[in-house]
């Protein structure tokens, strides 16, 4: 099994699956699989609800809308730290405030997920983080009202520029667009192979049937010639049948015996083997001649010069 594997594994054949298969690895991880409830949820939404917390999520998203911010609402006592790292791959590019309803305030844990290049950013992420959430305890019995203040510092940082400003865009990852670009490609690919074999196949198919039809127009052609020199005989065999001896008579019985004899071959021979009939088609001919030169010479005077010779 092992040596069927690695000779599998040499082949251009099995290199691209293992390419695909590292392709729908990297697809898979970068899309999600390994995502926890909160991080799956964050990727193509701007709010978490826990089911403990009483919130229209859909409300709430269209409060945020489409800034670049993330909103985890959490279940009394909940880890707040552990839920904003979970959305670390899942909301790039986002500031994630994470909250929970702590008696009669909010208990909040900011993290921006923002890109950072130097010190300067780093100072502008630790502000973000602590001003994000300021005036949410006023509305700790109403989480969409809390929502609306946290937008609203949202857009007081944008104007402040501690916060890039912009849009967010929820975009599948790069694997994703490989994987769509082979199926693409593979089904282009796909369809041409059929079309080129269909084409062939088709040709093939039309000389093979102008071959059957040549044949066939062959044996036709010498079933035709032999039957025209079998009413020459008949023919005169009316004539010559009942000469006598004489050098016509003679010449007209050695004619009837060859077609006899090609006759035999002509009714066995096979439409496919071209030599054959057309050397049994000029050998009808050569008999036919021979007759119609009998059918001109009166009973029982001359011969032919000449005669067909039948192999």
């Amino acid at each position: 099994m092992t040596a069927a594997l690695r000779r599998l594994v040499g082949t251009p054949f099995g290199r691209a699956v293992l390419a695909c298969l590292a392709l729908a690895g990297w697809a898979l991880w970068s899309g999600g699989i390994l995502d926890g409830p909160i991080a799956r949820q964050v990727r193509s939404s701007s709010v978490y609800v826990a089911p403990e917390v009483d919130l229209d999520r859909a409300a709430a998203e269209r409060v945020i809308g489409n800034r670049r911010l993330v909103v985890l609402l959490m279940a009394p006592g909940a880890d707040l730290s552990d839920a904003c790292g979970q959305t670390e791959q899942a909301a790039q590019g986002t500031v994630v405030l994470a909250m929970s309803p702590a008696g009669a305030d909010w208990d909040t844990y900011g993290c921006s997920q923002l890109r950072r290049r130097d010190d300067r950013d780093l100072g502008r992420a630790m502000v973000v983080e602590t001003t994000i959430s300021r005036g949410v305890d006023a509305f700790v019995d109403r989480p969409l009202e809390a929502l609306k203040v946290v937008t609203i510092n949202y857009d007081r940082l944008v104007k402040a520029g501690a916060i890039p400003d912009g849009a967010r865009t929820i975009s599948p990852s790069l694997p994703r667009y490989l994987l769509a670009g082979a199926a693409i490609g593979g089904v282009v690919a796909g369809a041409a192979v059929l079309w080129i074999a269909g084409r062939r196949a088709g040709r093939l198919a039309a000389a093979r049937q102008a071959r059957r039809e040549s044949h066939a127009d062959g044996r036709s052609a010498l079933s035709a010639a032999a039957a025209t020199l079998a009413q020459q005989i008949v023919d005169l065999d009316q004539r010559y049948g009942r000469v006598g001896n004489g050098r016509a008579s003679r010449a007209y019985l050695r004619l009837a015996t060859d077609y006899t004899r090609l006759l035999d071959d002509v009714t066995t021979v096979e439409g496919a083997d071209e030599a054959a009939v057309r050397r049994l088609r000029k050998q009808v001919k050569a008999l036919s001649r021979q007759a119609s030169r009998l059918a001109g010479e009166p009973p029982g005077r001359g011969t032919p010069r000449r005669r067909a010779r039948v192999r």
